[in-house]
């Protein structure tokens, strides 16, 4: 069964951002700002993409969080202050999740 995960990361190098974020697109997710991601994943493919976040990153200078929720958790999040980029999440992006 699938579980809403956000990925946020912290990453100096262009290349290595870049890589990151691509990834993050062949898994399906779905940018909702700069250095965040949000959708759903089957759990051998989190743990799969964290391994591949690992292998792209300086673990000496980058940061990668991957935060797994199950739906009743998600359905607690709170967005405060201006929210989503709207220039990257519509309405309709948002009414998959929210």
């Amino acid at each position: 069964m699938p579980v809403l995960v956000w990925i946020l990361y912290d990453i100096s190098a262009d290349r290595s951002r870049n890589k990151v974020a691509k990834t993050c697109k062949q898994y399906g997710l779905i940018r909702v700002q700069k250095s965040a991601f949000l959708g759903r994943l089957e759990k051998n493919r989190f743990d799969e993409l964290a391994e591949i976040c690992l292998s792209l990153i300086d673990e000496d200078a980058d940061s990668v969080y991957l935060f797994p929720f199950c739906q009743e958790d998600f359905r607690q999040v709170k967005v405060l202050g201006q929210g989503f980029d709207r220039k990257l999440v519509n309405d309709e992006v948002l009414q998959q999740f929210f």
